[in-house]
């Protein structure tokens, strides 16, 4: 469609009156150096160029090579290099170190060079962050840390910090950000506007406004796209969308992370036991979440810890240690029933080469299940209502698989060592122990659930040994009962 100059001149803005510092090449530059394009992490030989600044002590190389990069790739650049290295290029870069950046950084990492700052410096951080983040940042340290930070913030920032803190872990009230408008339903949407213009104190980000009633009660939202349409005079309560999802202050932040992913949230309003609005949780929050909780279920079912590369190897020993010894156990428990089988395995020797594909392949199906049954009650998917569904489902798929599977290894048994019996023998016992596999997948963890334990943590042992004991025993007391053995 062409349009004539006079409307071009409307769409385009004036070159004079453009502004000049919209344009930045030299940081685009810098910034194409600095990171690989395709995944989008800093090229090693920038970090390489930086880990030699700082061993040759030239700060100002380290300021210049760092200042046009962003937040969460200085971030990134802070995991890269030797731990030794990090609280020097925190003191190269100074004023680089920003909130921003503290935001962004692992864990392990914000919380070893936290312990390097002074409580003013780490208090001056907190002040530039959202309060959620800064709780992130403060709520790791010692009590006796925690109190000196938070005595040198300003009042108002330390009341909020405080309030977040009184919250139990991992809860909405820790997530959550104060920093929230919120205006009654009997303002006109001029007023409001009018009300936005003039008050510099509001977030520099939002997309909702909240509406509250005379207790401060959230009655309804208005998105940015409704105010900026609807007429000046039209009153809220006309234009606000009152059916909202409420997170309440002590919700787990699972639970909040499933409900933005169900309802397809972009924020929601946050109450405290009375009702009344205390804050809100936004969508980039929830994002975190939901890949924490998810790396989180994936290694613990794996009895991996944190599994994060950035934890100190005493603490990821004693985690996989413990579980190691645990599975320890449960091996031994196995082997005793070999033990109890060893006679007719001394008689017939492919016995002992044969036993470990069904105890195998059982094991393989029950961590398919245990995967499918963790992720469904993370989410919800299984409850209650449908367990019994759930385990009649597992169990048709447990019979499909080992029905296939033992056609497979009894009819390559027995060609492969000319004994059609033997071939009977393990194609059903590798039909016994795929549909123990798919029953202890969902029985499992859908009995820890109901315990109040993390499926997550403890399954991964029990269905193990589960398809070990069940594998060995079907398979060896089919071949002793047959007379495959005598």
């Amino acid at each position: 469609m062409e349009r004539d100059d006079d409307t071009l001149e409307t769409l385009l803005p004036d070159a004079e009156t453009a502004p000049v510092e919209a344009v930045r090449p030299t940081e685009t530059v810098r910034n194409a150096d600095s990171l690989d394009q395709e995944d989008n992490t800093l090229r090693p030989g920038f970090v390489r160029k930086v880990a030699e600044a700082l061993e040759a002590g030239d700060d100002e190389t380290v300021y210049n090579l760092v200042e046009p990069l962003h937040p969460a790739d200085i971030a990134d650049l802070f995991e890269l290099i030797e731990q030794d290295d990090r609280v020097k290029l925190a003191r190269a870069i100074n004023d680089l170190l920003g909130g921003e950046v503290i935001a962004e950084l692992n864990d392990y990492v914000r919380e070893y060079l936290v312990e390097e700052l002074e409580p003013e410096e780490v208090a001056e951080l907190a002040e530039q962050m959202e309060t959620d983040d800064a709780v992130a940042l403060i709520e790791d340290l010692d009590e006796e840390d925690q109190q000196a930070v938070l005595a040198e913030m300003e009042p108002e920032d330390r009341a909020a910090i405080e309030s977040a803190l009184s919250y139990p872990e991992e809860t909405a009230g820790r997530l959550m950000s104060r920093d929230v408008i919120a205006v009654p339903e009997a303002m006109t949407v001029g007023d409001l506007i009018d009300y936005l213009r003039r008050d510099d104190e509001l977030p520099t980000e939002f997309w909702e406004v909240f509406i509250v009633d005379h207790k401060h009660h959230p009655v309804g939202t208005c998105s940015l796209s409704w105010i900026l349409r609807a007429p000046r005079s039209v009153p809220l309560a006309d234009v606000m969308k009152r059916d909202q999802t409420l997170i309440p202050v002590t919700m787990d932040q699972e639970e909040v992370a499933l409900r933005f992913q169900k309802y397809a949230l972009i924020s929601a309003a946050v109450i405290d036991e009375s009702g009344r609005l205390v804050g809100q949780i936004t969508v980039d929050d929830i994002v975190h979440i939901i890949q924490e909780e998810a790396s989180e279920d994936i290694l613990r079912l794996s009895g991996a810890g944190d599994g994060d590369i950035n934890e100190p190897i005493l603490l990821t020993v004693r985690t996989r240690l413990t579980w190691l010894i645990v599975n320890l156990g449960t091996a031994m428990v196995a082997a005793s029933v070999v033990g109890m089988f060893q006679g007719a395995i001394a008689r017939f020797a492919l016995l002992a080469v044969l036993m470990p594909i069904v105890s195998g392949m059982g094991g393989n199906a029950g961590t398919q299940t245990l995967a499918v049954v963790v992720r469904a009650i993370a989410t919800n998917q299984l409850t209650s209502s449908n367990t019994v569904r759930m385990i009649l489902r597992e169990l048709r798929i447990a019979a499909t698989n080992g029905t296939a599977l033992g056609i497979l290894i009894g009819s390559a048994t027995a060609l492969l060592f000319s004994n059609p019996l033997l071939g009977a023998v393990i194609g059903s016992a590798m039909v016994i122990n795929n549909l123990v596999a798919g029953l202890a997948g969902i029985m499992v963890p859908v009995t820890l659930d109901r315990l109040k334990v993390d499926p997550a943590v403890s399954s991964a042992v029990f269905v193990t040994m589960a398809t070990d004991v069940m594998g060995f025993f079907s398979f060896l007391g089919l071949a002793v009962l047959s007379g495959l053995a005598a």
